[in-house]
């Protein structure tokens, strides 16, 4: 089950620690098996548990979210941002990582798991999200989750340019998330097989839309024809430093800044593609 680990110290568990296992898998398989929101909500605050420094307690709104992100209960996670706003979004306890002070996952757990609608319902909770100027983007590109993950070290963004989950990255750039991650985006593009590459392809594209600068490239310089023919002679030398970004793309940034509707719904013919 994952985030629901025991101390790798603790040989053998007590009995209220094996019973939280227990109402802890329950809720687990619950959310799993799509059970209404409000049976949900009533096992979460009366009837299951997690240990957590030596007893008992009640699931936070923000572990539910998680259970609800990886099994796609798009009705649950719903209620749960709605009803808690961005405190949905905190931090799992230790119970949930064995790994203290360890970030929220929740947009990595989102993109790994490609669920671009619960992404769209985070990414509009963020939108009330309170503190000093800065906080939403420290979320937005933030390395959550634990160290011993596959994601770690990783934001959300790097993570959807890896897996190629364009519509993922599209919501997070559209609502300020750092476009990183472009040479991985490039690397990818020529070295996926032929049935990922439309997916790479518009990862690359979404990226260049966000990017007001690209970062230096010198590589793209040692092999000339071959990157001119992957990108084009306009984007080519745009990455290279020799020219402005095209029209086009300058046109289609505009468009984007208005969400990601507004590129999504293009002809194809005006679709972004380098």
């Amino acid at each position: 089950m994952p985030w629901l680990r025991s101390s790798p110290q603790c040989l053998s568990l007590s009995p209220g620690q094996r019973e939280c296992e227990r109402t802890a898998f329950s809720f687990y398989c619950a959310v799993r098996q799509q059970l209404p929101v409000w049976l949900l909500e009533e096992m979460r605050s009366m009837e299951v548990f997690c240990w957590d420094n030596g007893s008992p307690r009640a699931f936070l709104p923000s572990e539910a979210l998680l259970y609800a992100i990886v099994h796609d209960h798009r009705d649950y996670a719903r209620y749960l941002l709605n009803r808690f706003s961005v405190s949905a979004l905190r931090a799992p306890s230790c119970s949930f990582c064995c790994c203290p002070g360890s970030g929220a996952p929740h947009l990595n757990v989102a993109v790994r798991y490609n669920r671009v609608a619960v992404l769209s319902m985070v990414m509009e909770a963020l939108k009330d999200c309170d503190g000093p100027p800065g906080k939403r983007g420290e979320y937005l590109d933030g390395c959550g989750g634990c160290v011993h993950a596959a994601d770690a070290g990783k934001t959300a963004v790097q993570l959807a340019v890896e897996l190629s989950h364009p519509d993922c990255l599209l919501q997070l750039l559209v609502h300020g998330a750092r476009p990183d991650g472009l040479e991985v985006a490039l690397q990818r593009l020529v070295s996926c097989v032929v049935s990922e590459r439309q997916a790479a392809q518009r990862c690359l594209d979404f990226l260049l839309l966000f990017l007001s600068k690209p970062p230096p490239l010198p590589w793209l310089r040692d092999e000339p024809q071959r990157w001119q023919g992957v990108l084009g002679d306009s984007v080519f030398s745009w990455l290279c430093g020799l020219a402005p970004s095209p029209l086009l793309l300058q046109a289609l940034r505009c468009l984007a800044q208005s969400g990601s509707h507004c590129i999504t719904s293009l002809p194809d013919f005006l679709q972004p593609h380098s």
